[in-house]
């Protein structure tokens, strides 16, 4: 039997989607590229095309589909760019009407039966994606599309009889050090960037899994409630793959809590230090991991910039979203970080639907009193899969359920006491309060980070703060 083609892809034409005109970061599919290490491993032949990193248009896309020739195709997509995947999945099946499509990541994973309402998709994989693809992929290779050996997947959903069916959930991975590492080798390296400049940069996920389930996000609800850590030594592999084969020294942890393992980061830090790796990294944290122990650790092994999820100046707000932090954390954390030396990016969110037009600009003045170095703005957006969207479909207030405006930078639902116009005032408000300061910009021209700004500035600012790295 000759092995199976696969070809995993991120939609072509999403390049042209405001998410990705404003961000300027090029980053690598790391999901598609893990799920690619699995396969090839078990003697698939794939190939991965990350259309928006090379601006591909449809039919750049299809005619590097053809010159495969795949036996299977899947997809990856998140909220904004699911209609990308839509309309590229149709694209192949009208070439292709025989070959299975899938389509997986975290939108479709809770909007399956969205997703196998269009006759071109075929699965859709639920939640964490290297073993059910690899199992996927192996059932179709060996038995086609058996009905009675398909149903026994976890971790699918599919349509069958004019239903759609879904199996049961797939276990978790809990020994991440079982996987290989990502298939770099199949991703176009040299041109992953930030905002366009020529400063290559390498993404790297430690961990996976969330124990907080916050209301707005789908971290804990698609990875899972556990965290799980690769090995430091499997991390220290993988840095050391940055630096002398691909010759990038600028990292970008990926995981939305890196410290949320003390030991682990204490450990990572020494042995950064040991190897003598002269790297500069960012990274996420809780700010009840700001203590001036962890963030020395940080320091010393090369990080230069910590991402905190402050979310919001209201101590209620932050109660009824999950945060289980306080106000008090937060503003020792920030503290803490200055006092060691590192940039902050601190991430606030306006527009939860029981705050009013004072609580969002309290959490304004309450940015520019932690002093971070850069602030990320967004508005409450309901992605599916997250509390918030259940709780804003049972209560009417999602107004826009285009997805491609569900970029946290466009107001797509009202609050109890706001508007969606009123909320992207605020939004706007927000980001010249706290970069059009005069004593913020003395400090710009002093720290030679006056052209960060204006980039941010021109792009509508946004969500890639978290990924800043230093020039």
């Amino acid at each position: 039997m000759e092995s199976t083609r696969v070809l995993l892809a991120v939609p072509p034409e999403i390049n042209q989607l405001e998410i990705y005109r404003i961000a300027g970061v090029k980053a690598p599919p790391l999901g598609l590229a893990y799920i690619a290490a699995v396969l090839e491993k078990f003697g698939h032949i794939v190939k991965i095309i990350d259309s928006p990193t090379l601006s591909l248009k449809l039919s750049d896309f299809i005619r590097k589909v053809k010159r495969f020739k795949p036996d299977i195709v899947g997809f990856t997509a998140i909220t904004p760019t699911i209609y990308k995947a839509y309309k590229a999945a149709k694209a192949i099946k009208n070439i292709y009407p025989e070959i299975p499509v899938i389509i997986g990541g975290p939108h479709v994973s809770f909007m399956y039966e969205e997703a196998l309402s269009k006759r071109y998709i075929d699965f859709v994989v639920r939640g964490e994606g290297e073993y059910t693809s690899l199992e996927l992929i192996n059932t179709i290779e060996r038995y086609g599309l058996d009905i009675s050996k398909i149903r026994e997947i976890s971790g699918i959903a599919y349509r069958y009889d004019d239903k759609i069916h879904v199996t049961k959930a797939r276990a978790i991975i809990k020994n991440l050090d079982e996987l290989p590492k990502p298939a770099r080798h199949l991703l176009p390296m040299d041109k992953y960037t930030f905002l366009d400049k020529p400063i290559k940069i390498f993404h790297l996920m430690a961990s996976r899994g969330c124990p907080y389930g916050c209301l707005y996000c789908s971290t804990s609800y698609f990875w899972g409630r556990t965290v799980r850590f690769r090995s430091v030594d499997l991390v220290i592999d993988e840095i050391k793959d940055a630096v002398y084969k691909y010759k990038i020294n600028n990292i970008v942890f990926t995981d939305d809590e890196l410290t949320i393992n003390k030991k682990w980061i204490m450990e990572f830090s020494k042995k950064v230090r040991q190897e003598k790796l002269d790297i500069y990294y960012t990274a996420g944290s809780r700010v009840d991991r700001g203590s001036l122990e962890i963030l020395n650790a940080l320091r010393k092994s090369g990080c230069g910039a910590i991402y905190y999820g402050v979310e919001s100046a209201n101590q209620v707000s932050l109660d009824r979203i999950g945060k289980r932090i306080t106000i008090p954390m937060i503003k020792k954390a920030f503290e803490n970080a200055k006092k060691v030396g590192l940039d902050t990016v601190g991430s606030f969110i306006l527009g939860f639907p029981w705050e009013t037009i004072d609580d969002m600009k309290d959490t304004i003045k309450f940015a520019i009193k932690l002093q971070p170095s850069f602030a990320q703005f967004t508005v409450l957006t309901p992605y599916p899969g997250t509390p918030i969207y259940y709780q804003a479909l049972k209560e009417d207030l999602i107004e826009d359920f285009n997805w491609e405006n569900y970029t946290t930078l466009r107001a797509v639902m009202r609050g109890y006491h706001f508007t969606r116009k009123v909320l992207q005032k605020m939004l706007s408000l927000a980001y010249r309060k706290f970069y059009l300061r005069f004593s913020y910009l003395v400090d710009l021209i002093k720290e030679k980070r006056v052209g960060i700004v204006l980039d941010i500035l021109k792009r509508e600012a946004v969500s890639i703060i978290s990924n800043l790295i230093r020039r």
